[in-house]
């Protein structure tokens, strides 16, 4: 009966030792938004063996040349189901995004049925909101450092204020809504783990 209680004793300094090597806390960068000069920072933070909360912002407040506007902010708070341990290998989440926007001047093509031709001849400004699932793949590089892919599809709706040019403050058009049905994120993150 000693040699169980010994054997039991072991195994749960042996957790505890585990658990407290374990890493629970997460900072990273998207490279993605990096190559389009979105100021970006995300954390994630272990919630059970299976689950993480992972929350990440953005933020390009710049006006380029030509009159080119392709400000925004965004917060995305997103629930991860880990298939084996959090921070490494697949995993599927559950997200929410909002923020602001104020596009124009941009001479892009029409994607997934959304007009953006118009953003070369008009600037569109207001919020949105929504919701999205993703799957995602974390590459651990060494102990502390990941690299992890995620894309997500989701709902989104907006609602925007319309303006002549992307220059001039003429509004055309007030408090329009869309609602957008595509991809709701795409990251190629760089993670560091503590």
């Amino acid at each position: 009966m000693n040699r169980h209680v010994i054997t039991l004793a072991l195994a749960m300094l042996a957790l505890c030792g585990w658990r407290a090597q374990a890493q629970d806390f997460a900072l990273k960068s998207n490279l993605l938004y990096d190559a389009t000069t979105t100021l970006n920072a995300g954390a994630e933070f272990v919630l059970a063996p299976q689950w993480s909360l992972d929350v990440s912002g953005n933020l390009n407040p710049w006006t380029f040349s030509g009159g080119k506007r392709w400000k925004h902010w965004m917060v995305q708070p997103e629930a991860r189901y880990w298939f084996c341990n959090p921070f490494a290998g697949h995993f599927v989440g559950f997200h929410a995004l909002g923020g602001q926007y104020n596009f124009g001047n941009l001479n892009l093509p029409s994607f997934l049925g959304n007009r953006l031709s118009q953003l070369k001849d008009y600037r569109y400004q207001g919020w949105y909101a929504g919701l999205g699932v993703a799957y995602g793949y974390t590459w651990i590089l060494n102990r502390h450092w990941n690299l992890e892919a995620e894309i997500g599809f989701g709902w989104a709706y907006t609602r925007y204020d319309k303006y002549r040019c992307a220059n001039c403050g003429k509004k055309v058009d007030s408090g329009r809504t869309h609602n957008y049905v595509g991809p709701t994120k795409a990251a190629l993150n760089l993670v560091y783990v503590f």
